[in-house]
């Protein structure tokens, strides 16, 4: 190389650097005063000079061997780009040969990018179409790829998704109706959630495609067109995730559209989302996590990204309306269906904590933790007020017939409904005990509580157990201040009989048996026997006076007078009893039968005793009934059905 002139005209650019660099590295290299190391570096600084003085007279034989095949690549994409229908229609091998392509100009870019080490304008305009190329071809790739993806969507149809009723289910009357409805019966039944679904990954894409899929991913994210990519597949995916939820009718709704529903439709609405949840978590979720690793397995940070915005929509979808029900009015019809969605969101969080692992799925994660969250604490308060409900439930008028109060029916069969959610509640009732340092009921003083739980301190009992038998506690209190509606003593004492001994039965013949014990039920079994015997003594203790000899000599006009007129006082008041009491109801057919004997060995026994006594002394005429006749009589008692008893030929 000749020496440095700046003023050479036929150097430019970087040529000018270079020459200069090399002037001054064998001006100092002639210096005799360099030690090793400095005379060292000069030689290294000479010799990649050379080097980069050989790249640049051997760059013009590439350029132009370049800018042949990028010609040449050129022109076979902008061939494709002329036709308007898709290259994957076309088949298989003219999407590998586009591919191929696409791939070649992409090297070609990358090699234009390797060379270009000065700012020659011909080598910038060269890599510039080599650019324009590239982003042609890539956003033709886009394109097929958000096809392929389109068209080859498979529809989300488990065989185990079913959202039919089945014949066999009971219908959730109780959790339907306010405490203040008058309906007659009401039979409570959760619903039927299979808890038996386990993972199951099925096609959302034919898998005959995935290949080409996978290929196109890995030639955009190797182009430096991953963002696009990404993009392109979470669009697609974001929609067939949304249409899977139409299909599902799981419709977008705003909390303000949750808390302005009807509880009947509502009721539907969290049913439905029960179901859907597991399926779509266990199922769909799992599949699209799997899809996803498919496309974009070589590339894992790329696959996880956009698995969670493909599927943040839509789960959260899902989450909001878990948030619009917790955040909804704590009504108590509601408990049975809050718990229903806490239990399956507290089932699902191990399996969304898996899929949403990494930092781009924190929010999901986060979001459906706090949910439950929030849920939990809705199901804590609606079951505070399911408590409430029952102490202030009001009533102006007393229960027709004095049979089994609807209020009883109601409480009863909610609390054996919820014995299928006992963890549930020992968890989420136990954080409230240990806040709330107040007594659960007026009456459970330490002795009760004692007595309730078979001599063991309550303290030992769970929060469940401790809770349901305050409610049971507040029932019978609310059910005394119901019987005093009534004039009648003798009804007041039925009324309370009838209850409790349904509150009974139905701990002694079901799962609550092992929560409230056998103790408590000998306890109540006492207290509706004591009712029955206070319902005969006020029905027919003065009636029963009637019959009694006190007072009474048969030998005597006086007393065959009197005689007459205590037959006459015994038969107006068996008429009075039986026109009123065949209209009360005691529906369960064994205690009605004992009631029924119980009575008719005290009156049956007296009047024939009282007739065989005095027939000798009293005309057959005053005789208006025989003592069986009576005790026929006695069995239409508490039938729910008012009689009159009328004998045409007595006077």
């Amino acid at each position: 190389m000749e020496d440095y002139n700046p003023k050479n005209p036929e150097l430019e650019g970087d040529e000018k650097l270079i020459a200069a660099a090399e002037h001054i590295a064998r001006a100092l290299g002639s210096r005799k005063n360099l030690t090793d190391d400095v005379r060292k570096i000069l030689l290294d600084l000479g010799s990649q000079l050379s080097n980069i003085t050989i790249v640049e007279e051997n760059k013009g034989e590439c350029m132009s061997e370049i800018e042949e095949k990028l010609s040449a690549v050129q022109d076979k994409i902008m061939s494709w780009e002329t036709d308007q229908s898709m290259i994957w229609d076309s088949g298989s091998d003219e999407v590998h040969k586009y591919i191929n392509v696409a791939d070649q100009a992409r090297k070609l870019t990358e090699r234009l990018e390797s060379l270009c080490l000065t700012k020659d304008r011909e080598d910038k305009e060269l890599l510039r179409r080599a650019h324009d190329v590239l982003q042609t071809s890539m956003a033709r790739l886009e394109e097929e790829f958000k096809h392929i993806l389109v068209l080859n969507r498979l529809p989300f149809e488990p065989e185990c998704m079913s959202f039919r009723s089945n014949e066999e289910d009971v219908v959730d009357e109780a959790s339907m109706m306010a405490l203040g409805d008058e309906s007659v019966d009401y039979s409570v039944s959760r619903d039927s959630v299979s808890r038996a679904s386990e993972e199951h990954i099925i096609d959302l894409v034919h898998p005959d495609v995935i290949p080409d899929l996978r290929c196109i991913a890995n030639l955009m994210y190797n182009s430096n067109y991953d963002f696009e990519c990404a993009q392109a597949y979470v669009i697609v995916r974001k929609d067939a995730l949304y249409e899977c939820l139409l299909n599902l009718e799981m419709v977008k709704m705003s909390i303000e559209d949750v808390l302005s529903m009807e509880w009947v439709s509502l009721n539907s609405k969290i049913r439905r989302w029960v179901r859907v949840m597991k399926h779509f978590v266990r199922v769909y979720l799992v599949s699209e996590k799997f899809l996803s690793d498919q496309v974009f397995g070589d590339i894992g940070s790329v696959s996880s990204a956009c698995f969670v915005e493909a599927s943040k929509a839509s789960v959260l979808q899902l989450l909001n309306f878990g948030e619009a029900i917790s955040i909804g009015p704590h009504q108590p019809e509601k408990l049975i269906r809050i718990l229903d969605m806490y239990e399956v969101l507290a089932e699902l969080l191990p399996d969304i904590d898996a899929l949403y692992s990494d930092d781009a799925g924190s929010s999901v994660r986060n979001e459906c933790h706090d949910v439950l969250e929030r849920i939990g604490d809705c199901v804590r308060a609606t079951f505070l007020e399911f408590e409430k409900a029952i102490a202030t439930n009001p009533s102006a008028n007393p229960f027709v017939g004095g049979g089994i109060h609807h209020l009883t029916r109601y409480v009863m069969n909610y609390i054996k409904i919820l014995t299928d959610y006992t963890e549930t509640l020992d968890l989420l009732l136990k954080d409230h005990d240990r806040e709330q340092h107040i007594s659960l009921s007026p009456d459970m003083n330490p002795a009760v509580e004692e007595e309730n739980t078979g001599g063991s301190s309550m303290c030992e009992v769970s929060p469940m157990a401790r809770h349901f038998h305050s409610i049971a506690s507040i029932l019978v209190s609310n059910l005394r201040e119901k019987s005093k509606l009534y004039r009648d003593a003798s009804l007041q004492h039925f009324f309370l009989m009838n209850n409790i001994h349904y509150m009974a039965q139905k701990v002694k013949n079901s799962e609550l048996r092992n929560i409230f014990g056998d103790m408590w039920i000998r306890k109540h079994n006492g207290k509706f026997q004591q009712h029955a015997m206070d319902y005969e003594r006020a029905t027919w203790s003065s009636i029963l006076g009637l019959l009694k000899e006190e007072g009474n000599s048969s030998s005597t006009s006086v007393s065959r007078t009197l005689l007459k007129e205590r037959f006459r006082s015994f038969y107006l008041s068996f008429e009075e009893v039986y026109r009123t009491q065949t209209a009360w109801v005691l529906p369960d057919v064994q205690l009605r039968e004992d009631l029924r004997i119980s009575t008719s060995l005290k009156v049956i026994q007296a009047y024939r005793t009282f007739v065989g006594r005095h027939i000798n002394h009293i005309s057959d005429k005053y005789i208006k009934y025989s003592a069986d006749d009576l005790e026929i009589y006695l069995l239409d008692l508490f039938e729910g059905s008012p009689r009159s008893l009328h004998n045409p030929n007595w006077r």
